[in-house]
């Protein structure tokens, strides 16, 4: 029988999950979106909207540490039989997270225990992870350390992946189909879980400012993967006389030393700038400086321009 499920998600992977399993004859009875931060209307929250899902916006459901009980009452109030998490960032107290029959069930792109946290992508790329895939797991009050429903791997990193391509491209696709078949196991009464292994765990924290910032120091790979990491967001940077400078569309032009001072800017062409870096050269396509993010050869970058 179809289940009646409260949704926590946001952007383009939740509206997707959520369409699905209305499709699949599911009874959408909340919608729970986090209020938006830009000028661009949220898809999920959109989708709610023209569906006639019930939709409620809040920043989060703690408050200094506890749980806001009109707001738990107003979940309450919607008989959830599953709560399904496909891509928020809000932290749920277990005062809604266990509440519904089935409890909740939420997505992650990487395979658990490894990359715990909310950087899972950029950090595989970053450190050099040779495979990605997805895991759907039931929440526990730790971070992304319930007990799993589904993982599916095989999902290779190319040497030229970018944060971006591994989600959209190779993730995003996967998760979807994933946590569709997840609930319809949990609705057949077929589902299973099964603890995470201890062997292989691993937490890594937000990319925030700092972990973003670029140590000129480190090798020609090392450099390009934390570039490629961080591409789209919130992207790598150095500095130019102490203003940050973010680096995108990253490759490596060469594993050769370029004889130049780290950091320092060899040539800015149509196909983008080179950088000298300790033992080896990168070509990078665009740049963002206070103006916005534009093509490298029209940043106002010029050779011999050297970042920190």
């Amino acid at each position: 029988m179809p289940l009646k499920i409260a949704i926590f998600g946001q952007a383009p992977f939740g509206r997707d999950v959520t369409t699905r399993l209305a499709r699949a004859g599911h009874e959408i009875v909340g919608v729970h979106v986090p209020p938006d931060a830009g000028a661009r209307p949220d898809p999920l929250a959109e989708a709610a909207e023209e569906q006639g899902w019930p939709l409620f916006r809040y920043k989060g459901y703690r408050r200094k540490g506890e749980a806001i009980a009109e707001r738990v009452d107003e979940y309450l109030a919607l008989g959830a039989e599953l709560n399904v998490l496909p891509f928020t960032t809000v932290i749920l107290p277990p005062k809604i997270v266990e509440a519904p029959k089935h409890r909740s069930v939420c997505f992650h792109p990487s395979l658990l225990p490894a990359f715990r946290g909310g950087a899972a992508l950029a950090w595989q790329i970053i450190e050099g992870a040779a495979e990605s895939g997805i895991s759907i797991f039931q929440p526990d009050e730790g971070v992304d350390t319930g007990p799993l429903y589904l993982q599916k791997g095989g999902v290779p990193i190319e040497e030229t992946e970018t944060m971006a391509s591994l989600y959209f491209d190779k993730l995003y696709p996967m998760g979807v189909e994933g946590m569709v078949e997840v609930v319809a196991a949990i609705d057949a009464g077929t589902a299973r879980l099964e603890p995470q292994k201890r062997e292989g765990a691993s937490f890594q924290g937000l990319v925030d400012e700092a972990a973003a910032r670029l140590d000129l120091a480190r090798d020609v790979e090392a450099l390009d993967r934390h570039i490629r990491g961080c591409d789209p967001g919130p992207g790598a940077w150095a500095a130019l006389d102490g203003a940050p400078v973010g680096l995108f569309g990253c490759e490596i032009e060469s594993r050769l030393a370029s004889g130049q001072a780290v950091g320092t800017i060899l040539a800015v062409e149509e196909s983008g700038l080179t950088l000298a870096v300790r033992d080896g050269v990168l070509r990078l396509k665009k740049v963002r400086r206070a103006a916005g993010k534009v093509a490298a050869s029209a940043s106002g970058l010029e050779p011999g321009d050297r970042l920190v």
